[in-house]
């Protein structure tokens, strides 16, 4: 499991023998049965997940009552309630597994102090911060003001197709924003119009 890890940490920077040695000590595998929850909404999240098989999903309840999706954590992801860790805060968000997962548990803080410490975990904190919440997740806030679900639907087909295929109706509509019965009306318009 540590080399599936670090083979994806290594294709966002290059580690040193020292830096993956220290960050190995703090990796813990533990597996997750489908439904059961990583982090609850309210509690002060301290540890990240690297999902090395499974998949999750970051969710919260809306002001209506629905279950609204913020993100979905496939393999080769790290799934955590980033700000509410960074901040010390009660998580906004529930993470919970759709599917049994394996995954590789880490505490946060010290995590930071290999931050701290090393160099090229420092570049790797940078670039995989950047090309996750700001790269990936700045199309889809645009996208989610602006756009269709029609469109927001079609986008995530494209960009996901082994998700796609992988997840109940209801989780898709979930993130989409709209209702199962929505997105069945836009999957019958998409097999129409092939």
């Amino acid at each position: 499991m540590k080399d599936s890890f670090f083979a994806k940490i290594r294709t966002y920077t290059d580690l040193s023998q020292a830096a993956e040695s220290a960050w190995a000590t703090l990796l813990r595998p533990r597996q997750y049965r489908k439904d059961e929850v990583f982090i609850r909404a309210g509690d002060i999240p301290a540890t990240y997940a690297f999902v090395v098989e499974g998949l999750f999903y970051q969710h919260y309840v809306g002001p209506g009552g629905d279950m609204i999706v913020k993100y979905f954590f496939p393999e080769n992801r790290i799934a955590a309630s980033v700000s509410a860790t960074l901040l010390g805060a009660p998580s906004a968000f529930t993470i919970t597994a759709i599917e049994d997962s394996t995954v590789l548990e880490y505490e946060f803080a010290a995590f930071r102090a290999l931050v701290a410490t090393f160099p090229d975990i420092a570049d790797f904190y940078i670039r995989y911060m950047e090309q996750h919440w700001i790269i990936d997740k700045e199309p889809d806030e645009i996208s989610f003001r602006h756009d269709s679900a029609m469109k927001r639907y079609r986008d995530f087909i494209r960009r996901e197709p082994g998700l796609h295929r992988r997840l109940k109706q209801h989780y898709i509509a979930a993130w989409l924003g709209i209702t199962p019965e929505s997105l069945s009306r836009l999957r019958r318009t998409i097999a129409y119009t092939r």
